[in-house]
């Protein structure tokens, strides 16, 4: 049987002054408590009260829409504050797609908002309805005058479901998914019009030219090689025709008139 051997005589004080002292742990226990009440005196009282609302990001009137919808969070502590509650305040401006949010201690907030980007408008037929689109689907606005806007359309039937601050259903959202994918780099001549169907998406550019797309798969791969079709042959100048990426390892280009077949 092995017995552990004993630390030497002169280590014990060493030892013993790791171990803390009834005195210092007493100490400790109170700046522990001073802390804690400190953070309640701080959680119910006006000591860190939001006075100031700091909202940045988007346009003038998105934030001014955002600050106005923040102001119950005035007057409450920093404390209190959190992403739920902002959520939730935000949450019914549709041109807000996210938000980041900081405690500036000691009186203000601040909001960073990320905004929804418009790639399309939608119109139903028959009737003037006419809806702004973002890239992520979803209905921002309705629009009262649909040709002041610049963006390409798209004409749905009168009951496809359309509904502010809600996403479109497909194929209508991969739609604006296609547009989204344009914004760094457009196609020569513009995109004027968007049509879908089953398994079908095709844009219209601004001298008649159709890019079909085929289904919503692999977009930023197809435009891209439509784009280098188009800048390579000048297609999209002449006006007629199409360009096919539909399979992107076999596309087509057609100056042929006749743009169904």
């Amino acid at each position: 049987m092995r017995i552990a051997a004993l630390p030497p005589r002169d280590a014990l004080p060493a030892v013993r002054q790791l171990i803390p002292s009834l005195r210092s742990i007493l100490v400790g226990l109170v700046i522990l408590a001073a802390a804690v009440g400190a953070y309640v005196v701080a959680w119910d009282t006006p000591l860190f009260a939001v006075r100031t609302l700091d909202v940045r990001g988007g346009t003038p009137q998105l934030r001014a829409e955002a600050r106005a919808a923040l102001r119950e969070e005035e007057g409450r502590s920093l404390l209190r504050v959190d992403r739920g509650a902002i959520d939730a305040q935000l949450r019914a401006i549709p041109e807000i797609r996210g938000f980041t949010y900081d405690r500036a201690f000691p009186h203000t907030l601040r909001v960073v908002l990320r905004r929804e980007v418009p790639v399309l408008v939608v119109r139903r037929v028959p009737g003037p309805d006419a809806v702004l689109v973002a890239a992520s689907g979803k209905v921002l606005r309705v629009l009262a005058h649909p040709r002041l806007s610049h963006l390409p359309r798209l004409w749905v039937e009168k009951q496809v479901p359309i509904s502010v601050a809600e996403r479109l259903p497909q194929p209508i959202a991969g739609a604006a998914a296609a547009l989204s994918s344009l914004r760094e780099a457009s196609l020569p001549g513009g995109v004027q019009t968007v049509s879908v169907g089953p398994d079908e998406l095709t844009l219209t550019l601004g001298r008649g030219l159709q890019v079909r797309l085929g289904d919503d798969g692999d977009l930023r791969l197809k435009l891209a090689i439509a784009r280098r079709i188009l800048r390579e042959t000048g297609a999209a100048a002449a006006g007629v025709g199409y360009v096919d990426v539909s399979v992107p390892e076999r596309p087509v280009l057609s100056t042929n008139p006749q743009v169904g077949g």
